[in-house]
């Protein structure tokens, strides 16, 4: 196995450059058993879900910034809160099988199944009555007319406090 020293990815001993990188990364071998390698990108709770998930199966693992360059996110649209969590080379794949075990791991392959006479009920229940222009044309009118007044009743009901706590002092 082969890994990039910037990104921390894992590559075959076939690829000869790091392809999540900008620029592309010469790609080292891995000598050490406890090099920290790439895992998974999480940010915010999930980081901290699967950092504890690890934790308990006795992994150690650590979080990365994923990148210095805070202002390319925003163009890229990326999350600047995503971290790299990284884990030794040794306890990759038991780690990997239990971000798997807590869903944040897809295995490959394997299709995310939905039953959907779930989806069919609730989309029975959120149905809405449809309405025709001329009646939403109604209500709009009719809430507009019914802000304004609320408004004037505020500011009358206002009025007439400040003019009864007024008088008390006169």
């Amino acid at each position: 196995m082969k890994y990039c020293k910037k990104c921390k990815h894992t590559y075959d001993d076939a690829q000869q450059a790091c392809t999540e990188c900008r620029k592309p990364q010469p790609l080292y071998p891995i000598d050490d058993h406890n090099t920290p390698v790439f895992l998974i990108a999480a940010g915010g709770f999930e980081a901290q879900r699967i950092h504890s998930a690890l934790e308990s199966a006795g992994i150690p693992s650590e979080c990365a910034t994923r990148k210095n360059n805070i202002s390319a996110d925003v163009v890229t649209g990326t999350d600047p809160n995503d971290k790299d969590i990284l884990v030794p080379f040794s306890a990759y794949q038991e780690a990997y099988d239990v971000c798997v075990g807590i869903g944040a791991i897809k295995p490959e392959g394997e299709e995310i199944k939905v039953d959907m006479s779930d989806v069919e009920q609730t989309a029975e229940g959120d149905e809405e009555e449809a309405m025709s222009p001329a009646k939403r044309t109604t209500v709009k009118i009719i809430s507009a007319i019914l802000l304004i007044l609320i408004a004037c009743g505020l500011i009358w009901g206002t009025d007439a406090i400040t003019g009864f706590i007024k008088g008390l002092f006169m």
